[in-house]
């Protein structure tokens, strides 16, 4: 069981490190976006590029991000019956959701994907327009990562399930801990940081 919860902290901290590199993905779309505004506005110019570039680091934001937040529990739910049961059977639904949905589902993602992409490659694909972005293989290169991503996130929370069903309880308070921390609310954290002013 202390295999289990290293390795699923090992991932934790792995998408936690990419997450904060891709992050900045945010900025240079920020940029783009600020710039294609000012140019199209004020020197009426359209940039193909530039709107390509834009959906380009939307994808990039997208899949390298979405492992890291479903390990944080950040994701979207809609959760009208689940928030209503005991904290045990709503691991039993997270651990079959990784195990039957999640996991399985990234795997066939990425099959598919890769092939996708490999085919991209080989036809070195480039942007339907005429002054488009070339190599779009490497855009699509990013649905497989990003679905690997995400099914390490799904193997991480599913290894932490299983600690926290049929572990030793000073393993489950530790990984409990973990879970606690990570799903710190956002509130609170703002509140924090106006208290450090």
């Amino acid at each position: 069981m202390g295999a289990l919860a290293a390795i699923s902290n090992f991932i934790d901290r792995l998408l936690a490190i990419i997450a904060k590199v891709a992050a900045w993905a945010g900025v240079v779309l920020i940029g783009i976006t600020i710039f294609d505004v000012i140019t199209r506005r004020f020197l009426v110019l359209g940039s193909t590029k530039l709107q390509e570039g834009e959906w380009h680091a939307h994808v990039v934001l997208f899949t390298l991000l979405i492992g890291y937040a479903y390990i944080k529990d950040a994701h979207v739910r809609i959760d009208l019956v689940r928030e209503r049961l005991s904290e045990r059977t709503q691991w039993w639904i997270e651990l079959l959701g990784c195990l039957l949905f999640l996991i399985p589902y990234c795997v066939l993602v990425v099959y598919f994907s890769y092939d996708f992409t490999l085919r991209s490659f080989m036809n070195q694909e480039i942007s339907g327009s005429a002054t488009g972005l070339t190599h779009r293989w490497i855009i699509k290169a990013f649905v497989p990562i990003g679905f690997g991503l995400l099914g390490l996130a799904g193997v991480a929370v599913l290894f932490r399930k299983i600690v926290e069903l049929f572990g030793p309880p000073d393993l489950r308070q530790k990984v409990a801990e973990i879970e606690e921390e990570e799903a710190e609310p956002l509130d609170k954290i703002a509140l924090d940081k106006k208290g450090q002013r």
